[in-house]
């Protein structure tokens, strides 16, 4: 296995520092290893430091010149307007000043990158505009090597295992809990938690186990073709991802942006063009409001995976055999099916049977529940699940006494009715029969079940003080309303499903939310590969390329030689995104992801989610004291970009050291 050299390693140094500013504001590691401190660029006194391997260690230094003026890493002046940033012909000038231990590559860069990538470097060319193909040059250059530079790193990182030390392992990042808003939980009282898929978690086989059910429905309850069953029809849990939605009116699968802009859709198992979406949704890829809520049936929760593999197959088994449906029909239909195999209770009774087939494992579940109560919190169960399925399950994963840990427990409660209606009274559920007791119920006890109720109940139910009603700051006004003290920033209700379980606790009662989404532990180790890594710094380099592109053409009309050349890089940055969604190994790519825009779903788990995390286990490694601090919520072009005014102008940085590598 053919060793890196230093010069390889600088490279890939330079590719990192390059793409700093568009990816990370304040980074700070001891010793020699990397401290960002302005725009993402490492500087200690003189010197740039970055860590790499002992064996191939390399410095790179800091010339006034370039730092202080053309990578705006000196901030004397802050009024300098960015715009007198230098030029990318000024960059190429100071080229002979850059450190002369920066060696040209090997020439064999092409011949370890994969061929695929490849065809995705090839850059088009200006017949006339010699200027504008420099910087079209120095991108592919830039890129090429880019991508050695990964697969080296790669390379070596495999034979040593400890290099890199400053990144956080991947079982840290999977294990966090990301906070959108201030939270302290010191000050939350009371916790409320859903159960499945929040509580509890399941294996794949749940799902293949509905999806088979609601099929078997369809068959035999709708008289769809017999043939479905006996033509091997399974789910598959490398189709779909949730926060999708179904077109009532043609049957198709859509991925919407956080602007409900269809970014993608699947009629069956075949993708839909770009001119089919185009002519379907008015020319825009989007529906009106009212459009939207006649046509769309969103697909939010975990369970509604099988629920989208279904639809998509049985639109596909009736277009391979050309016989004619109505798509309404059919969505209605699988949709009912999917409805009556949960109503019905039956996959809930072979689940109950065999926990060890059904259920994960959560070893970390009880400590995190005896935690929250040894710090005073109350604790409140709240599942639509009816209660014998819930004690299955709670038995498997946490043991028999598992009430024991609880205030409140509350089975088949109906949510988001839970929340909006006022007018369900609590019963009380015979835990030895599960039947339901006449008795009317006037107070809740602890180590007895309930079900269906709603919040106003639950308060008059109950005979707890006001959090803040013993408080000695004369500031904190305890909330005089019929809701309190359960209408209040110091309930935390924790859940898997935006709208059933959190939308409305957020935002007709102010609790603090917490979001269980799997999906960040899976898509932060997939991200960590090397190749979503190139393809992402690719996008951000032809990106930056087509900026530079435009701002060397002016402000005058484009020629028809100028937009080819900009339709065919915008082609390339769209198969660099198509690579990533086949790294994410889905047909719609990332949950949080709308191909180069939020999705839906990610926007509402910001909008209405504090906190989220990939597990309820992950809360074992914060004090119940703990204050959460957010990101930056900057959601704005020209907040990003006014923070980092170098990141506008990195690839001219960029390009010129790859020239140098390259020429």
């Amino acid at each position: 296995m053919r060793q890196r050299s230093p010069i390889m390693t600088a490279c890939a140094c330079l590719v990192f520092i390059a793409t700093a500013p568009l990816l990370i504001n304040g980074f700070a590691v001891n010793n020699n290893q990397i401290l960002f401190l302005t725009n993402g660029f490492a500087i200690n006194n003189q010197k740039v430091r970055i860590t790499i391997p002992s064996s191939t260690k390399a410095t790179i230094r800091r010339h006034n010149k370039i730092s202080s003026s053309s990578l705006h890493v000196a901030r004397e002046d802050p009024r300098k307007s960015i715009s007198a940033a230098p030029s990318f012909e000024e960059y190429l000038k100071q080229r002979s000043e850059i450190d002369e231990t920066f060696q040209v590559p090997p020439p064999d860069y092409d011949n370890e990158i994969p061929l695929t990538y490849l065809e995705l470097v090839n850059l088009p060319r200006h017949p006339f505009n010699e200027a504008a193909n420099r910087i079209l040059i120095a991108t592919e250059k830039a890129i090429r090597s880019m991508q050695k530079c990964e697969l080296d790193n790669d390379e070596l990182q495999q034979q040593q295992q400890t290099a890199k030390e400053e990144e956080i392992p991947i079982s840290a990042e999977q294990e966090s809990v990301y906070a959108n808003s201030y939270v302290d939980l010191s000050k939350v009282s009371t916790m409320g938690f859903d159960y499945d898929y929040t509580l509890v978690t399941y294996t794949q086989e749940l799902l293949g186990l509905i999806y088979d059910m609601a099929l078997r429905r369809l068959v035999e309850e709708k008289e769809y073709p017999r043939e479905m069953l006996e033509s091997g029809l399974k789910f598959d849990p490398f189709f779909s991802i949730r926060g999708l939605a179904v077109d009532r009116e043609n049957g198709w699968i859509c991925h919407l942006s956080y602007t409900h802009k269809v970014a993608s859709a699947w009629e069956g198992r075949h993708r839909v063009s770009r001119p089919s979406l185009m002519a379907e949704y008015s020319g825009k890829r989007s529906l009106s409001p009212s459009e939207r809520k006649r046509r769309l049936k969103p697909l939010n929760d975990l369970f509604s995976m099988a629920e989208c593999c279904l639809m998509a197959d049985t639109v596909q088994f009736f277009l391979d055999r050309d016989i004619p449906f109505c798509p309404r029909s059919a969505v209605n239909d699988v949709l009912g099916s999917i409805t009556n195999t949960h109503i019905s209770g039956d996959f809930h009774k072979l689940v109950a049977q065999e926990p060890e087939k059904y259920f994960e494992e959560k070893p970390h579940l009880k400590q995190v529940l005896d935690g929250m109560k040894a710090a005073g919190k109350r604790l409140i169960f709240v599942s639509n699940s009816p209660f014998w399925y819930c004690d299955a399950g709670m038995n498997y994963v946490v043991g028999p006494d598992w009430r024991d840990q609880w205030d409140v427990v509350i089975t088949s409660a109906g949510k988001p009715a839970f929340y909006t209606e006022d007018n369900r009274p609590f019963r009380e559920v015979d835990i030895g029969t599960g039947k339901l007791k006449f008795r009317q119920v006037l107070q809740l006890e602890k180590g007895r079940v309930y079900t269906a109720g709603c919040l106003k109940e639950l308060t008059q139910c109950i005979n707890w003080s006001h959090p803040l009603s013993s408080s000695s700051d004369q500031n904190d006004i305890p909330y005089d309303d019929i809701y309190s003290p359960l209408t209040s920033p110091t309930v935390m209700y924790v859940g898997d499903s935006l709208f059933a379980d959190l939308v409305d606790a957020k935002r007709e009662f102010g609790w603090t939310t917490a979001a269980v989404t799997p999906e960040v532990g899976w898509e932060i180790e997939l991200q960590r590969k090397t190749e979503f890594r190139i393809a992402g710094k690719a996008i951000e380099m032809l990106l930056n390329s087509l900026r530079l592109y435009q701002r060397q053409l002016g402000t005058g009309l484009r020629t028809k030689e100028d937009l080819e050349v900009m339709d065919k890089m915008e082609r390339l940055i769209s198969s660099w995104r198509d690579e990533q969604t086949r790294l994410l190994g889905n047909s719609f790519g990332s949950v949080f992801r709308a191909r180069y825009q939020p999705s839906l779903f990610a926007h509402s788990l910001r909008r209405y989610c504090d906190l989220y995390m990939s597990n309820v286990g992950s809360l074992r490694h914060y004090s119940p004291q703990h204050r959460f601090y957010p990101e930056s919520p900057k959601l704005l072009s020209h907040e990003i970009r006014g923070s980092n005014p170098g990141a506008f102008h990195t690839v001219y940085f960029l390009c010129a050291q790859y020239l140098i590598f390259a020429d």
